[in-house]
């Protein structure tokens, strides 16, 4: 009797393909991702790059997270599923307080806004919407940061093959607002300071330029 692959095994070969009497190289890994529930039989799934070393990266990743139990039938994955394994599994090297503000964004903004949505029939209109409406409600700068969130975790999708492209890529964003500086006014601010214990301090202060 013919032993099963286990899954999360897998193999990589070089393939030549001709179009148009033209040789094509490239390079394709197989790996079992489990099995069929209802009939019992491997379910197979691919990966192809340009180069060996290419390929064999995104197979370790891919069957990591078979061992590891945290895989997802990229089909099935949701906008608000991917962003938690995103937080999660790829955002351990950065700073605490950019961690923060990832996680406010995913969990304000991203999570109500496409959290529901399937991630492969995410598409580039839905996120440019979704932008729109941030843009009538907030600062531009809280739309930048909550739109970068969002590309960081999708381009990371991308390269693991659960999307075909970055659907965040080609989005318009809102100019972004430069705050208006208004000079102080000296003559206001020494009247009144005018009997404050530190009068004679600010008056030093603003006539001899010390800092």
């Amino acid at each position: 009797m013919a032993r099963k692959a286990a899954a999360g095994t897998g193999n990589i070969r070089k393939k030549n393909v001709k179009r148009n009497g033209k040789e094509y190289v490239y390079w394709e890994a197989r790996y079992t991702a489990g099995y069929d529930p209802g009939t019992g039989k491997q379910i197979q799934r691919s990966i192809t790059g340009k180069t060996q070393k290419e390929v064999a990266q995104k197979l370790k990743e891919d069957t990591h997270e078979i061992d590891e139990g945290t895989y997802r039938e990229p089909s099935r994955l949701t906008v608000g599923e991917w962003l938690d394994i995103w937080q999660g599994d790829y955002m351990r090297g950065v700073k605490p307080a950019t961690e923060k503000v990832y996680a406010t964004a995913i969990r304000i903004h991203l999570k109500p806004a496409l959290g529901a949505v399937k991630l492969q029939a995410l598409h580039p209109h839905t996120i440019q919407r979704c932008i729109n409406e941030m843009d009538d409600k907030y600062a531009s700068g809280t739309v930048h940061r909550v739109y970068m969130v969002l590309h960081l975790a999708l381009e990371r999708a991308f390269q693991l093959n659960y999307i075909p492209i970055n659907p965040a890529a080609k989005c318009e964003l809102p100019r972004r607002e430069r705050k208006k500086i208004v000079p102080l006014d000296t003559s206001a601010f020494l009247k009144a300071a005018a009997g404050n214990r530190f009068e004679t301090l600010f008056q030093v202060a603003f006539f001899t330029g010390m800092r």
